[in-house]
Formats: structure tokens, C-alpha cells, sequence
């Protein structure tokens, strides 16, 4: 019973984020509803749907749901009243919102759960019943729910966006680590291919948390900007040290593979497995003291000779490689020296002194990862100029 009980219990401590996600988004939607029933008539009901379709796991992400919720089912739901009006509420008005919001919520770029929430939503507030006096209690309603959304997403985590994002590089890190940590340990031991095709399913999966990551630190960074609470330069460090990161994954990526294509080759030699074997666990030691160092205060110096440290191990690998090269064969010798490569750019990645970080531009938000993929303010501002422009060049006629 004793081991049944703490099971059970251990369903929801080990799931602490989860819960907490879940118990804010049940006080939201019964917050949106209180507000709703009496801010407006009948709309309790209304704002609890809306809102529990926009609260997402984050303010950032929440605000630009919202957002696009609300100017997508604006749109949908106005047009959708003149379709009611004229054909009455019925297939051909039914037919119409949700091709019209469809439409809306790709133009505008919402995401596969926005572009479902604007349709449904829309629906809702031209549901039967409909008049011009519901359908007005329906749209503020509406607007209830996702501004309750927006505001309790703030709570839906214990950290702030800039904890999320080192925790989420700490996870990354540490799981790159303990790879190249069982990379080494098979080499040393002797590994097969059945083996190395491991390890690269594993770095290939490990490679798919890269746009998680990129999308948390751009949230850092977009929270930085208009909240005083968080500071900018943090948040702008924590974005190229997520990009480094993301630079390094690949790299253990490719040494995984470089790894699996020696499996393959039968003229391969053992005699540099040593070798091989110490220079992997250089850099899962590298990496895991660069993650540490991020969970706490450091100073540059300590990053910077962690860095050289891994570099040092690069170069005696190369060195010994050389020694070794008329006993290698040419194909073996090359993804040898391609490993000694992936160090360098691993310790590049640590200390963050490759160009490739900084000068050269980084995509966005990952398609994969948005919500909204426009602005609707910036939209909006531009469409307000194409107008004001078109109006004074009518005028100067």
C-alpha cells in the first residue's frame, strides 16, 4: 500500500511544471468566467471557452495567441453576422465563418492550435440565439477570456523566461554530455555498429530539441525588452548561449555519425580507438563544466580556460594522429582528423569567440514553434500607412 501511495504521489511530484500548468489554467477559466457573468450578460460561459483556448504555457506565447484570437475571430465573427443576417444562422452561415477564419488565421500566420481556436471561437459567438445585442455580449466576452488568458500565463511558471532558458540549455548541455560520455566509454571498450547506431539515434533526437531551445531564448529575449523586471543584456547573452549550443548539438550529431560510418569501413583500425576514446571524454568534461558554469555566477576566465583546455586536447589527438598516419588508412585518418574538427568547434562554441555566433544573422522563432508568425501591430501599422498614403496620393490628384 506504502509503495502504491508514493507511486501515486510521485505522479504529480515528478511533474511539478505540468500540474502548475494545468491548476492556472483551471483558476483562469474559472476567473474568466466570474469576470465574464458579470462584466457582461450571459458571457461567463463565453470567456471560460475563449480563455481556456488562448492561456498558453507563457505570457510571451499567450499575448501573441491572444492577439491573433482576437483579431481572427473579430474578422470572422463580423463577417460572419452579415452571413447570418441575410441567410439566417444555418449551413450557408456555419460554412462560411469557419472557411472565412480559416483564411484569416493563415493570412495572419497563427500556428495549427491558433488556426483551430479562431474558427471555434467564432462559432461560439454567432452561435443560435444570435442578435445584434448577443453577438456584441459575446465579442466582449471574448475579449475577457483572452485577456484573463494573457494575464495568468504569467504564473503558469515558477521561473522567469530567462530561467527557462538556462534551464533549458543546462538540459540540453548535460544530455550532449553524457552522449559523448557513452561514445567514449564504448570506444574505449570496443563498440560495433549496432552501437554507433545508437548513438546516433540518440544525437539525432537530441538535435530535434534544438528549435524548443531557440524558441525559449528568443522568448527571454522579447520579454527583456518591454519588462523591467528582466535585464536586457542577460537576456541577449542567454540567446548566443543558446545559439552556441545549438552550434555544439550539431557537432555531437556529426561525431555520432562519423563514428557509425567507421563501423562500415573494413579496412578500420583499432590502434587510435584509445586515442579516440580520451579526446570524446575531454569533451563531455569540457561541455559538463561550461553547464555548470552557467547554472551558477562564473567569470569569463574559468570559461576561457575550459575552452583552451579542449583545444589542448584537439591539438595532442592531432598530433598523435599524425604519428599514427602511415598506419591509418586514408579514410580512417580523415574521420579521425574530422573529429579533432568537431572539438574545435565545440570549444569555439564554449567560450562563444566564433564569428559564426555573432556575425552571421540567426533565423528566427522556428516555423515548428510559433504561434503567430505576424505581428499584428506591426501589420496593422503598416496597413494604417498604405492607407494614409493612398488617401494623399487621391488628394494630390
Amino acid at each position: 500500500m506504502k509503495r502504491f501511495f508514493n507511486w501515486f504521489i510521485g505522479l504529480f511530484t515528478n511533474r511539478r511544471t505540468w500540474v502548475r500548468q494545468i491548476f492556472v489554467a483551471a483558476i483562469a477559466s474559472a476567473t474568466a468566467w466570474m469576470i465574464g457573468d458579470n462584466l457582461v450578460f450571459n458571457g461567463g460561459v463565453v470567456a471560460a471557452i475563449v480563455c481556456a483556448l488562448s492561456i498558453r504555457i507563457s505570457l510571451y506565447k499567450s499575448v501573441r495567441e491572444g492577439l491573433g484570437q482576437i483579431v481572427g475571430t473579430a474578422i470572422g465573427a463580423g463577417v460572419a453576422l452579415l452571413t447570418v443576417h441575410y441567410f439566417n444562422f444555418g449551413v450557408i452561415a456555419i460554412g462560411t465563418t469557419v472557411l472565412l477564419c480559416s483564411v484569416v488565421a493563415r493570412g495572419l500566420r497563427l500556428g495549427e492550435v491558433a488556426s483551430v481556436n479562431v474558427p471555434v471561437t467564432a462559432l461560439i459567438v454567432i452561435g443560435p440565439g444570435i442578435s445584434g445585442s448577443t453577438a456584441e455580449h459575446r465579442l466582449a466576452s471574448t475579449l475577457i477570456g483572452a485577456a484573463v488568458a494573457i494575464v495568468f500565463s504569467y504564473f503558469s511558471h515558477a521561473n522567469t523566461p530567462a530561467g527557462r532558458t538556462v534551464n533549458q540549455i543546462a538540459k540540453i548541455g548535460k544530455k550532449s554530455a553524457a552522449l559523448i560520455s557513452e561514445m567514449a566509454e564504448g570506444v574505449a571498450a570496443g563498440f560495433n555498429q549496432k552501437q554507433a547506431g545508437n548513438w546516433l539515434a540518440k544525437a539525432r533526437l537530441l538535435a530535434e530539441e534544438i528549435p524548443t531551445l531557440r524558441s525559449q531564448a528568443i522568448e527571454a529575449k522579447q520579454y527583456a525588452r518591454w519588462s523591467p523586471l528582466a535585464g536586457v543584456d542577460e537576456a541577449d547573452a542567454l540567446y548566443v548561449q543558446g545559439v552556441a549550443v545549438e552550434h555544439m548539438v550539431v557537432q555531437v550529431r556529426t561525431m555520432a555519425r562519423t563514428l557509425f560510418d567507421s563501423t562500415l569501413d573494413e579496412n578500420r583500425k583499432e590502434i587510435v580507438d584509445r586515442q579516440i576514446a580520451y579526446a570524446l571524454s575531454a569533451t563531455s568534461y569540457a561541455i559538463t563544466a561550461k553547464i555548470e558554469l552557467i547554472q551558477s555566477d562564473h567569470s569569463d576566465s574559468e570559461v576561457d580556460n575550459i575552452a583552451k583546455d579542449l583545444r589542448l586536447a584537439a591539438d595532442n589527438f592531432t598530433e598523435e594522429l599524425i604519428e599514427q598516419a602511415d598506419k591509418l588508412p586514408r579514410s580512417q585518418f580523415v574521420r579521425c582528423i574530422s573529429i579533432v574538427s568537431q572539438m574545435k568547434i565545440i570549444a569555439n562554441s564554449l567560450d562563444e569567440s566564433s564569428p559564426a555566433l555573432l556575425s552571421v544573422k540567426t533565423p528566427g522563432e522556428p516555423t515548428s514553434m510559433k504561434v503567430i508568425g505576424l505581428s499584428p501591430v506591426v501589420e496593422t501599422t503598416k496597413l494604417s500607412k498604405r492607407i494614409l498614403k493612398s488617401i494623399r496620393n487621391f488628394l494630390r490628384r
